[in-house]
């Protein structure tokens, strides 16, 4: 069911009139009109082209030093993230130190923005309350724009991944993978874990999408709550890199997110990862819980 269809039941029903339970299909067609609108909207579309364009700017970067003789200094000297030294080897590198690039500030602020505009924006258009007319329920769709938030998620990260798969392998070999480790894998193997890296990283973001979503309940701007996801972003990125609130690191969402590295060490180390995963189920657990408290007990007035 796509969104205009959605409207179209809530224009001709306006009336609650007897309760009537949405089938499984229904709310699939929910979700699929949420997904869609999301990634119609030219802002999606501009996020993920800059998201895209990353890895093409890694890439030519590498290619161009390594082209003026700087490609032999070893491990990089912590000049750029992690795996950059490795790229001129083998191009699926480029895949990890995209990720490794974008994860800390770009993906996770194009996340809170599509996550800060799900409610929000629609209560600045006006649209929100025929959704809520028809037959889905505020639990519902809910749930429906979490999953479209998810979903942008593993496409963001997906967009990212592709791109620096596409440019790697244009301007480096490929080939066998040298893990963190030291020991060599080959490329097919490297594939997977590079698929599972793209996996990871996608679930490391559904903390700060669950964050963005019970701040979107809470205002009818969008621009608002947009603004005040990426500004609760910055400001939990800035407060893990105090010396003096070490002790609170571990409990902030982004503390875990590069422990997707260890996916490429032989064999992986789950327990960073783990970690990880658990700090983002709280985050979802309780903002979660937060925003259907806060939705479902909302006067929807727009």
């Amino acid at each position: 069911m796509s969104r205009a269809e959605v409207m179209d039941v809530a224009r001709k029903n306006p009336a609650p009139g007897p309760e009537r339970k949405p089938s499984v299909l229904w709310a699939l067609g929910l979700f699929r009109s949420e997904l869609v609108t999301v990634l119609r909207r030219w802002r999606t579309l501009a996020l993920l082209g800059v998201l895209a364009a990353v890895p093409v700017l890694i890439g030519i970067a590498v290619k161009i030093q390594t082209g003026d003789g700087g490609g032999g200094r070893g491990g990089g000297g912590g000049d750029g993230p992690a795996f950059i030294a490795q790229i001129t080897n083998n191009g699926l590198f480029l895949v990890f130190a995209a990720l490794a690039a974008t994860l800390p500030v770009f993906l996770p602020m194009a996340v809170g923005v599509v996550a800060g505009d799900a409610v929000a924006g629609e209560a600045s258009s006006g649209t929100l309350r025929y959704l809520l007319v028809a037959p889905a329920g505020r639990t519902r769709l809910l749930l429906a724009k979490y999953a479209s938030v998810l979903a942008f998620c593993l496409i963001a990260t997906l967009a990212v991944a592709a791109s620096a798969l596409a440019v790697g392998a244009l301007l480096f070999p490929l080939g066998d993978v040298t893990t963190i480790s030291g020991t060599q894998i080959s490329f097919a193997d490297g594939m997977l874990r590079a698929v599972a890296v793209a996996g990871v990283v996608a679930a490391s973001l559904s903390g700060i999408a669950a964050l963005g979503l019970f701040v979107s309940t809470l205002t009818n701007s969008g621009i608002a709550a947009m603004a005040s996801t990426v500004g609760l972003l910055i400001t939990v990125q800035i407060l893990g890199q105090i010396p003096q609130l070490h002790a609170i690191a571990p409990y902030l969402f982004p503390h875990y997110w590069l422990s997707f590295a260890d996916v490429l060490r032989e064999p992986v180390y789950w327990d960073q990862l783990v970690k990880n995963f658990e700090l983002q189920a709280l985050y979802v657990a309780v903002f979660g819980s937060a925003a259907w408290a806060r939705f479902t007990t909302k006067d929807i007035t727009a």
